[in-house]
C-alpha cells in the first residue's frame, strides 16, 4: 500500500510539473501574445474598479455631507414646496413628545459673478445647539454675539477658499441688489469640500427677502417617545389639516437615501457598464489568442492524449492557462484601478464631469467586496474566453489531430449557426422588455447577446462571403493568362479557412461594433441637444440677474423697464421654483413662462401631440423624465403644490428636456402669478427689432440694459454664447465616455495586431510550401496584406451594421430607460471613417510585419515537420 501511495504521489507530482511546463513554455514561446491578453484583462478590470471606487467615494461623501446637515434630529418636517409658512412652527414645537424644535431655512443664494449657488442655512443658534451643533459657527475672538448678528455670516473652509471674501465681506444677491455680509468666522465641523454658509435664521429671512418662510423643522424627541408612532401620527395630523403640503420623515431614512441615490444612479451605472466594455473586448481577445494557441498546439495535445493524458486533464490544463491569464490581469487591474481612483480623486475630485458630485472632496476607500467582484469578473471573462478552445481540444480525436493541416477541422464546431441565431433571437426579445429598478438591465443583456451571437456567426458569414467572391473570381479569371495568382490564392485561402478567419474577425467585430455604437449614441445625443437648444432658446438675447441660485431676480418695475427699452421687439419672462411630488425623489423644477396652448409646439420640443385644453382648466406641459418617473401622460390631471395648496392642471403635452433628468413642468406665467402672487422672475428672453443692422442692434440693446439702474447685476448672453457653453458642458460631461471609448478602440487595435500576428506566425509551414512551388516572397507578403485587409474590411462592414443595431438599443432602449428622454439618430461619419481606416492599416501592417518574420527562415526548415 505504501508503494502504491508513493507511486500515486509521484504521478501527481509529474503531472503538476508537466502542467507548469506546458503553461510556462507557451508563455515563453509567445510572450507578446500572453502580455497582450493580460493587459486587456487588466485594463478592463482597472477601469471598472477605478470608476466604481470613484463613484462610491463621491456618492458616499455626498450623502454624508447631506446627512451631516440633519445632525441629531429624530424627525424632520419638510414641505412639498421649497419653503412653507413659519406659522406651522408653534404647532410642531408645542406638540407632546417634542423636546426641541429647530427651525431651518435653506437657501441656494445667488453670488454675483459666480455661476454656482452658495448654500446658506439659517438657524436659531439656541435650538440648533441641541440638534445640529456641527452647523454652529465659531465667532472670531470674543464676539459671541455675532452668532445672532443681522450682518454676520459663517463660511465653511471650502466656501471661504472658493469665494475669497475681500476684507472679510461677502456679497450675496437678492433680486438685483447686493447684500453685503461680514464673515464672522468659520464653520469648523463641516465636511471637507462642503461649500456652506450659516446665518441667524431671522437675519437670513430679512436679508434675502424670505420673511416668514422655513425650509424644514428638525425635531428632537423626548426620551422614551416611540419615533415611528410619533411620525405616523404627526403625518396623519398634518395631512388632515394641510393636504399634500408636508412630508414627515427622519434623517437618513429610506426616502432621503432614495432621493440621494436617484439623483445620480443612472449616470453611475451607465458609466460603470461603459467601463466594462474594455473588459468585454478583452474577453474576445483572450478567446482569439487561446483559440489560435490551441490550433497551433493541436498535434502536441493529441500526442499527450496518445501517451495517456486523460481528456479531463487536458481540458483542465487549457482552462488553467485562461485562469492564469485572468488572475494575472485581474491582480494587476485591481492594483492599477485603486491607484487610478486615488489619482483621479486627488487631481479632479469626485465629479466625473456630469456635475452630480461637484464640490465634494472624497477619499478613496479600498473595498474588499468590490475588489473580489471585479477580480472574479476578470477571471471569469478569461475563463469564458478559453472555454470553447479548451472543449474543442479535449474532444478532438488524437489520430485526426496528429495529422498536419487539420486546424480548420478543429474550428468546424465554431462555425455552427444555431448558437449565434439563438443569441440574436433572445437579444431581440430582451430589447423589448421594461426596465428593472428603473435601470435598463435587459437592454445591457441584449447588447451582450448581440455581440456574442454576431461573433458566433462570423465563421459562417466569412465562409459565405469569401466562397462567393472566390467563385466569382474563378469564373472571371478562367482562361485568362494575365489573372492575378496572388488574388486567387488569397481568396482560396479565405474561402477554405473560414474558422480561422472567424477567430480573426472576433476581435475586430467586438471592438469596432462597440465603438460605432458608442460613437453614434454620443453623437446622436449631442446633435439632439443642439437642435433642442435652438428650439427652446428662440430669442436673440437672454438676460438674468445671476446665473446660479434662486435669490436673484427682477421685480415687476424692473421687468417693465426692460420691456420698454428701444430696439426690443418682444420679451418673455421665466420664473423657476422647485416642487416635491414624491418624498423619495428629487424635486421637480416648475417653469412659468409666457406660453400658450396654440403655440406650445413652437417654443417647446414636443415629444408628442399637443392636446386641446378643456374649458376652465389650466394647462401644463411635462417633460419626458417627469412623464416616466411619475406616470403622467398627456390628457391626465396633475396636482401641483403651490402657495400652500394642491392645484389641478391639465397635462396638454409632453416635451423633451435634456437639462433636468429628475423632471420638469412648464406652465403659463399668468396662471402661476394668479395662484402664488409671486411677480418676480429669474430670467428674460429678448427678441430684437428687425430694422437696421442686427449686430449693431444687439450692441445697442446690451448697452441699454447695462445702463439701467440695476444693469450692473445683469448677465447677458446671446444665443450663440449659450449654445457654445451648453455644448462645452456636454463635452465635459462626456469626457470620461470619450476616454473609455478611446481605450476600447486601442484594445481593439492591439487585438487585431495580436490575432493577425499569431495567425501569420502559425502558418510558416504553409508559406514554406508556397515557396517550394515557386511563389515569391513578395507575392506571399502581398497575399498576407490582402488577407488582412479583406478580413478587416469584412469585420468593419459587419461591425458597422452590428454597431448601428446596438446603437438603436442604446438610443431607443437604454437611454430612455436610464435618463427618461428620447433623441434622434445621427451617424458621425468622419469619426467612423477614421477608426475604420486605422483598423485597416493596423491589420495590413501587422500582417506584413508578421509575414516578414514568418518568412525569415529557409523554406526547407519550414516544412520539415511534414516529411
Amino acid at each position: 500500500m505504501s508503494r502504491s501511495k508513493s507511486t500515486t504521489l509521484s504521478a501527481a507530482a509529474s503531472l503538476r510539473k508537466l502542467s507548469r511546463w506546458l503553461l510556462l513554455g507557451e508563455w515563453r514561446a509567445h510572450p507578446v501574445r500572453a502580455i497582450t491578453a493580460i493587459a486587456a484583462i487588466a485594463i478592463g478590470v482597472s477601469l471598472g474598479f477605478a470608476i466604481h471606487l470613484i463613484n462610491a467615494a463621491a456618492f458616499n461623501e455626498f450623502s454624508s455631507a447631506i446627512k451631516s446637515l440633519s445632525g441629531q434630529a429624530d424627525v424632520q418636517v419638510t414641505g412639498a414646496e421649497a419653503t412653507f409658512d413659519e406659522q406651522i412652527y408653534p404647532f410642531l414645537a408645542e406638540r407632546a413628545g417634542v423636546a426641541v424644535a429647530s427651525p431651518i431655512l435653506d437657501v441656494q443664494a445667488s453670488v454675483p459673478g459666480q455661476r454656482s449657488a452658495l448654500q446658506v442655512i439659517g438657524l436659531d443658534p439656541f435650538r440648533a445647539g441641541y440638534v445640529t451643533p456641527d452647523l454652529l459657527g465659531a465667532p472670531a475672538g470674543e464676539q459671541v454675539a455675532d452668532a445672532f448678528a443681522d450682518d454676520a455670516i459663517f463660511l465653511s473652509p471650502a466656501a471661504q477658499a472658493w469665494l475669497k471674501p475681500q476684507d472679510g465681506v461677502l456679497a450675496l444677491q437678492s433680486g438685483t441688489r447686493e447684500v453685503r455680509l461680514r464673515v464672522a468666522g468659520p464653520l469648523q465641523r463641516v465636511r471637507a469640500g462642503q461649500r456652506l454658509a450659516v446665518m441667524d435664521i431671522g437675519a437670513l429671512q430679512w436679508r434675502l427677502s424670505r420673511l416668514g418662510q422655513l425650509s424644514r423643522v428638525d425635531l428632537k424627541l423626548r426620551s422614551g417617545v416611540d419615533r415611528e408612532a410619533f411620525k405616523a401620527q404627526l403625518a396623519r395630523d398634518l395631512e388632515r389639516a394641510h393636504p399634500g403640503r408636508f412630508h414627515v420623515g427622519s434623517p437618513n431614512d429610506e426616502d432621503q437615501n432614495s432621493r440621494n441615490n436617484n439623483m445620480s444612479r443612472a449616470y453611475r451605472v451607465n458609466l460603470s457598464v461603459l467601463a466594462l466594455v474594455a473588459l468585454f473586448t478583452g474577453a474576445f481577445l483572450v478567446f482569439s489568442t487561446q483559440a489560435l494557441s490551441v490550433m497551433r498546439r493541436r498535434s502536441q495535445f493529441a500526442l499527450l492524449r496518445v501517451l495517456g493524458m486523460e481528456r479531463g486533464r487536458l481540458l483542465r490544463q487549457i482552462l488553467l492557462e485562461g485562469w492564469a491569464l485572468g488572475v494575472a490581469g485581474s491582480l494587476i487591474g485591481i492594483a492599477a484601478g485603486y491607484g487610478l481612483a486615488a489619482a483621479a480623486l486627488s487631481l479632479f475630485g469626485g465629479d466625473l464631469g456630469a456635475g452630480y458630485f461637484a464640490g465634494v472632496q472624497p477619499q478613496v476607500q479600498f473595498t474588499p467586496v468590490a475588489a473580489l467582484v471585479y477580480f472574479a469578473l476578470g477571471v471569469g471573462v478569461a475563463m469564458l474566453g478559453c472555454a470553447a478552445p479548451a472543449l474543442e481540444a479535449a474532444r478532438a480525436t488524437p489520430a485526426v489531430a496528429l495529422k498536419s493541416g487539420s486546424e480548420e477541422t478543429a474550428m468546424a464546431r465554431l462555425a455552427r449557426a444555431w448558437p449565434g441565431v439563438a443569441c440574436l433571437s433572445v437579444a431581440a426579445v430582451l430589447s423589448q422588455l421594461p426596465p428593472v429598478w428603473e435601470l435598463p438591465v435587459f437592454g445591457y443583456l441584449s447588447i451582450a447577446l448581440m455581440l456574442v451571437g454576431a461573433i458566433a456567426l462570423m465563421p459562417r458569414l466569412s465562409s459565405t462571403v469569401f466562397r462567393f467572391l472566390h467563385a466569382r473570381w474563378s469564373a472571371a479569371a478562367a482562361g485568362r493568362a494575365d489573372s492575378s495568382p496572388v488574388l486567387a490564392l488569397t481568396l482560396a485561402r479565405l474561402a477554405n479557412a473560414s474558422g480561422q478567419a472567424g477567430i480573426a474577425l472576433g476581435g475586430v467585430l467586438s471592438s469596432f461594433s462597440l465603438m460605432v455604437a458608442m460613437a453614434i449614441m454620443v453623437s446622436s445625443f449631442r446633435v439632439s441637444l443642439d437642435d433642442w437648444l435652438l428650439q427652446i432658446l428662440p430669442a436673440d438675447l437672454y438676460a438674468s440677474s445671476a446665473s446660479g441660485g434662486g435669490t436673484a431676480g427682477l421685480n415687476p418695475r424692473e421687468q417693465e423697464q426692460v420691456r420698454a427699452l428701444p430696439g426690443v421687439a418682444r420679451v418673455d419672462f421665466l420664473r423657476l421654483r422647485g416642487v416635491s411630488l414624491a418624498p423619495e425623489r428629487p424635486p421637480v423644477l416648475l417653469m412659468a413662462r409666457g406660453i400658450e396652448p396654440a403655440n406650445a409646439d413652437k417654443v417647446l420640443a414636443m415629444a408628442g401631440p399637443t392636446l386641446p385644453v378643456p374649458e376652465g382648466m389650466r394647462p401644463v406641459w411635462v417633460s419626458e423624465p417627469m412623464s416616466d418617473l411619475y406616470g403622467v401622460r398627456a390628457g391626465n390631471i396633475l396636482k401641483l403644490p403651490l402657495q400652500g395648496g394642491q392645484h389641478e392642471f391639465f397635462v396638454a403635452g409632453v416635451w423633451r428636456d435634456y437639462a433636468r433628468a429628475s423632471g420638469s413642468v412648464q406652465m403659463r406665467l399668468a396662471d402661476y402669478r394668479a395662484i402664488t402672487g409671486d411677480m418676480d422672475i429669474n430670467s428674460t428672453a429678448i427678441w430684437l427689432a428687425k430694422d437696421g443692422d442686427g449686430e449693431d442692434n444687439m450692441e445697442k440693446v446690451k448697452a441699454a440694459l447695462k445702463a439701467l439702474p440695476f444693469g450692473a447685476s445683469l448677465e447677458l448672453s446671446a444665443l450663440s454664447e449659450l449654445r457654445a457653453m451648453s455644448l462645452k458642458i456636454f463635452d465635459r460631461s462626456f469626457a470620461v465616455t470619450y476616454l473609455l471609448e478611446a481605450i476600447a478602440i486601442i484594445i481593439g487595435l492591439f487585438g487585431v495586431a495580436a490575432t493577425f500576428s499569431a495567425q501569420t506566425l502559425a502558418r510558416s509551414k504553409e508559406f514554406g510550401m508556397l515557396r517550394h512551388i515557386g511563389v515569391t516572397r513578395r507575392q506571399i507578403l502581398a497575399i498576407l496584406a490582402l488577407e488582412g485587409g479583406a478580413l478587416t474590411g469584412l469585420g468593419i462592414a459587419t461591425g458597422a451594421v452590428l454597431g448601428w443595431v446596438i446603437s438603436l438599443v442604446l438610443v431607443f432602449v437604454v437611454n430612455p430607460q436610464s435618463f427618461h428622454w428620447t433623441m434622434q439618430m445621427h451617424l458621425p461619419w468622419p469619426l467612423l471613417g477614421s477608426v475604420a481606416s486605422a483598423l485597416l492599416a493596423a491589420a495590413a501592417l501587422t500582417a506584413l510585419l508578421s509575414g516578414r518574420q514568418a518568412l525569415s527562415g529557409a523554406p526547407i526548415r519550414a516544412v520539415r515537420e511534414d516529411w
